[in-house]
C-alpha cells in the first residue's frame, strides 16, 4: 500500500482497499454521525479513475473478470463503473479489443470558424469524408431559415469529420441551391465550404446563432463515429448569416460527447 491510502498498481492488477464507503460531503441534511451510503460501483469507479490517471492514453484497462476478482465484486458492478467512465470520456471501449485509457478531449472555443480552422488551431489534421450530397425540398421551417419559398431546392451535404484520422462528428449542411448554383462542383476544388463560399460567391459569414443540446447516438451514428449505441452526443445547430444580413446555411452536427468539449468566453452585458 502506498502512502495516503492510494491503491497499489502491480503490472495491470489493482489491489483493492476494501469495501468501506467513501466519505460523503456534508450537505446539511444528513443526520449527525451518519454518512450517505456510497454504491459499490462508485467506489470501484474512483479506484479505476485513480489508476487510469497514472497511465498514458491508449493503455489497456484490466479485463472485467480481473477487476471483479481483485475487488471481490460482480462483473455487473465492474461493467457499470467502466461504462460511466466511458460516457465521461475517461475510458474508450474498442469493440473486439477491450477498454483503454482515452485521449484528452478536444477543447474547442465557440466561434464562427470552419471545422478545418478549428482542428488546425488544436494542432490536429482535419479531414472529411463525404457521406451524401444531393438536393431536397425545403419544408416550411427550412425555407424560413434559408429565406426561400417552401418547396424550393436545398443542397444537403452530409460529411463525416475526422481529426488525425479519428472520427469526431457527423455534419449535415443545408444551403439554398438557387443562391449557390454549381456549389457541388466548387466543393471538389476547395477543402473548406467557407472558403468556397468566399472565393466563388463572394459570401462571407458575419454571425451565427448556435444551439447546443444533448442526444444519444443512434445505431448509424455509433457505427460512423466508432462509439457505442446510446452514448451521449453533443448536438449543435448553427444558423449562419453573411455580412449583408442574408442567411447562408443551417447546419446540424453531432459530436462525440466522449471526445469533445466546447468552451465559451463570457462577458457581462
Amino acid at each position: 500500500m502506498s502512502s495516503g491510502g492510494e491503491p497499489e498498481v502491480q503490472g495491470t492488477k489493482v489491489a483493492p482497499q476494501g469495501t468501506q464507503a467513501l466519505d460523503a460531503p456534508d450537505n446539511g441534511t444528513a443526520t449527525a454521525g451518519r454518512s450517505a451510503r456510497v454504491p459499490k460501483y462508485y467506489t470501484l469507479k474512483r479506484h479505476l479513475l485513480e489508476l487510469t490517471q497514472t497511465m498514458p492514453p491508449g493503455s489497456p484497462v484490466p479485463p472485467e473478470r480481473t477487476l471483479a476478482a481483485d475487488f471481490d465484486t460482480s462483473r455487473t458492478t465492474v461493467r457499470q463503473a467502466l461504462q460511466e467512465l466511458v460516457v465521461e470520456g475517461r475510458l474508450e471501449r474498442i469493440q473486439g479489443k477491450g477498454t483503454f485509457v482515452a485521449k484528452p478531449k478536444v477543447s474547442q472555443a465557440l466561434q464562427l470558424t470552419s471545422y478545418t480552422e478549428d482542428m488546425r488551431a488544436q494542432g490536429l489534421e482535419p479531414t472529411s469524408q463525404l457521406l451524401d450530397i444531393g438536393y431536397i425540398t425545403a419544408d416550411d421551417r427550412l425555407a424560413e431559415l434559408l429565406d426561400m419559398k417552401p418547396g424550393g431546392r436545398v443542397l444537403r451535404i452530409e460529411r463525416l469529420r475526422l481529426a488525425n484520422s479519428e472520427p469526431m462528428a457527423i455534419e449535415i449542411t443545408h444551403l439554398s441551391a438557387k443562391r449557390f448554383p454549381a456549389l457541388r462542383r466548387s466543393l471538389t476544388k476547395y477543402s473548406s465550404l467557407y472558403t468556397a463560399l468566399a472565393e466563388v460567391y463572394d459570401v462571407r459569414l458575419a454571425e451565427a446563432e448556435e444551439t447546443i443540446e444533448t442526444s444519444l447516438a443512434t445505431p448509424r451514428e455509433a457505427g460512423l463515429l466508432g462509439t457505442d449505441v446510446g452514448l451521449p452526443m453533443l448536438m449543435l445547430s448553427r444558423h449562419s448569416i453573411d455580412t449583408t444580413g442574408e442567411p447562408v446555411e443551417w447546419v446540424r452536427s453531432v459530436y462525440r460527447g466522449d471526445r469533445y468539449k466546447f468552451v465559451a468566453r463570457l462577458q457581462r452585458p
